[in-house]
């Protein structure tokens, strides 16, 4: 006979309507129903016809490995197995209503109906359900829901301690065609190639499926999403930094046969992640780390060594911030109290068990230095902890330790708030306030034994960099070296210089630098010592990261003494201005003005405007050539879209040229009907 399945009810009642409505998508624990029209002439009665279901997800279901389950007809929906019960009337109409368990492995079922002949129903995705309280990715607050599982927008964060900049994502998770990538993803992970019942099974846990998304996001040994690069020559792919949203990375990858897509870093890595996990049900978000470290040797230890001239020749780093994601779920495979949010993190930094993949690992164990628990713990804690000390090597071979050298690691973890554009501190989630007795504890059970420093102030020299306040692309401006001192008249030799370098701590180019020039310093005076930096210095070299290191290194003549200050500045950007021309209705033409000011002081070639929102562009990149834009003009330009879905959008925009790119404007749109 005529099966129906009504999409619209169970896709509504599931919270996957933003999918669409026109096949059935469902989420695990809750029940959806379906209608089967019987054959004229034969009548459907409870108690007496009877009839299984069958219900199978991937190539090789079996009962024992919960990927095949057969039940029949029974009055109540059972809680732990896959269960049907009706409650029509007879008839040849019967409406059926089938449960399924809220720990089954999720992804593309077919559903059969046996009633000594087999006829197949139909296919329905399964996914995690946050929404149900015995589901491993629960989530008690609808807010947060609304957040960090149906939100198709968001901010990451950016730049230096300093200065935190919100950089605008669309991760359009319920765009067209974005959840059979997710589900195909699962199926090019390895473990699904050697072994798919045994993977298949494996996704009934958000553990292991967070796992495999941690290591198909990168493409380091396997068919992954997308190739890391840090060089700063992309020209074979797609800059980091254009990336606007994940939905053109993962067409991409899908339409091309999972060819790798040029380029990633970290913080496309996490975004692509994080589209994935929401895709599936399991709530995530994206968090940056400012002074994030990277330890190569493991020993909860970051060394920087350098030359006589201040080059630096180690291999440990500290990039100036990090990204990855934290995803929300239960953790039954530890002991108790570890539920909860989990670092997860997509960059290809380390393998875990031979796989580029880190996590999930409980904020909780980073915070109280429990390094022995799943997944990858020393890591991240050391991404967040580390202990930076710095030596020179003289050319005897001899090392010295810098006076002064403290480097802050781990610092203002940050993301997007929750129902707001607000940045959301989480630091306190992953250690214990600075320089308080837990945070020393932790350390000691980290098995990490280092010297507090002595807070009080030591005599000597004490040198610092300042900056001054307004510092915007394309302007010129000073920096300031400062030295105090307390004691006998010194005499210094001086090294000041500002370097181009990029996000993950890579030095470029020198734009600015004062060499070794002897000072005299005298007691109890503070001398300061200007370095003046212009635009057609870095203007030709700086990163679409807009950073510039600056060193101060003063080395005292007798007794010897090597004394440092390190400290990265942004430059400031300009704002692209959104304002909208027209009420903002469902399925109504409107129009958005977009500019922008160049702030450079020569001309900008070849200039694109990319506009995107999930529900307000349908799925495309408007892309809009402007030209060329001449030194300190505005350009302003109209775009023309159809909002498809009401609700609170975001429309992104971002601005791209040959000497200024990684410009990014956005703005919250609330559609009516």
């Amino acid at each position: 006979g005529e099966r129906l399945v009504d999409s619209r009810i169970n896709n509504t009642t599931h919270h996957t309507d933003q999918n669409g409505l026109d096949r059935l998508i469902v989420r695990r624990g809750l029940p959806f129903t379906i209608t089967l029209h019987l054959r004229s002439g034969s009548q459907f009665e409870a108690g007496v016809s009877t009839f299984r279901l069958i219900v199978e997800i991937g190539p090789l279901p079996k009962e024992q490995s919960g990927t095949k389950s057969t039940f029949s007809l029974t009055d109540s929906a059972l809680k732990t197995a896959w269960s049907v019960s009706t409650n029509s009337p007879p008839g040849n109409v019967v409406s059926l209503s089938v449960s399924s368990p809220p720990d089954v492995p999720i992804g593309l079922y077919s559903l059969t109906l046996d009633q000594g002949q087999k006829v197949k129903l139909g296919e329905f995705v399964l996914l995690f359900n946050p929404w149900c309280a015995k589901d491993a990715v629960y989530m008690e607050e609808e807010r947060d829901r609304q957040e960090y599982v149906l939100s198709q927008a968001g901010l990451i964060y950016k730049g230096t301690t300093k200065r935190i900049k919100a950089s605008p994502w669309t991760f359009g998770q319920f765009e067209p065609g974005m959840l059979d990538i997710c589900l195909k993803l699962l199926d090019e992970n390895p473990k699904y190639s050697s072994d798919a019942d045994a993977d298949c099974s494996g996704r009934r846990n958000p553990v292991y499926v967070t796992r495999v998304i941690s290591a198909m996001i990168n493409s380091n040994d396997d068919k992954g999403v997308l190739v890391g690069n840090w060089s700063g020559d992309y020209d074979d792919g797609v800059r980091p930094s254009h990336w606007t949203e994940s939905v053109a990375i993962l067409h991409q990858w899908a339409d091309n046969c999972c060819q790798r897509v040029r380029y990633g870093q970290c913080w496309v890595f996490a975004a692509v992640a994080c589209t994935v996990s929401r895709a599936l049900g399991i709530p995530c978000r994206v968090v940056t780390n400012f002074g994030s470290a990277h330890d190569t040797n493991s020993n909860l230890l970051i060394e920087f060594l350098y030359d006589e001239d201040g080059n630096d020749i180690s291999d440990d780093s500290v990039w100036n911030f990090h990204v990855w994601v934290d995803n929300w779920m239960a953790r039954p495979d530890l002991d108790a109290g570890y539920d909860g949010w989990q670092a997860s993190d997509p960059t290809p930094q380390e393998k875990s068990e031979g796989v580029f993949c880190c996590g999930p690992v409980p904020l909780k164990a980073i915070k109280e230095g429990e390094l022995n628990l799943k997944y990858d713990a020393p890591f991240v804690f050391a991404e967040v902890n580390a202990d930076v000390v710095e030596y020179v090597k003289l050319t005897n071979g001899r090392m010295v330790k810098m006076g002064g050298s403290s480097i802050d690691v781990g610092h203002f973890i940050s993301t997007k708030a929750v129902g707001s554009d607000e940045r959301h501190d989480i630091t306190h989630l992953y250690k214990h306030p600075e320089g308080s007795l837990q945070e020393r504890e932790v350390f000691e059970r980290a098995k990490h034994h280092h010297e507090l420093q002595q807070k009080g102030e030591e005599p000597g020299l004490k040198v610092k960099i300042k900056v001054s306040p307004d510092m915007d692309i394309g302007a010129d401006f000073d920096v300031f070296a400062v030295t105090n001192n307390t004691e006998a008249d010194k005499t210094c030799r001086v090294m000041f210089y500002a370097r181009i370098v990029s996000y993950d701590g890579k030095p470029g180019a020198n734009c600015g630098f004062i060499e070794d020039l002897t000072m005299e310093v005298p007691t109890g005076k503070e001398k300061r010592l200007p370095l003046r930096l212009e635009y057609v210095d870095y203007g030709n070299t700086i990163t679409s990261d807009r950073l510039i290191q600056l060193v101060l290194i003063v080395i005292e003549s007798s007794p010897r003494e090597f004394h440092k200050a390190k400290r990265t500045i942004v430059l400031e950007n300009p704002d692209i201005a959104i304002k909208l021309l027209g009420e903002p209705r469902v399925n109504q033409k409107l129009s958005a003005q977009i500019s922008l000011q160049n702030p450079l002081p020569e001309p900008l070639q070849n200039c694109f405007f990319s506009v995107i929102g999930a529900g307000l562009t349908d799925g495309k990149i408007l892309i809009q050539n402007v030209g060329t834009v001449g030194p300190k003009q505005e350009v302003k330009y109209t775009v023309e879209f159809t909002p498809t879905s009401t609700g609170s959008r975001t429309l992104t925009v971002d601005f791209d040229s040959d000497k200024l790119s990684n410009i990014k404007g956005y703005l919250n749109i609330e559609i009516k009907e």
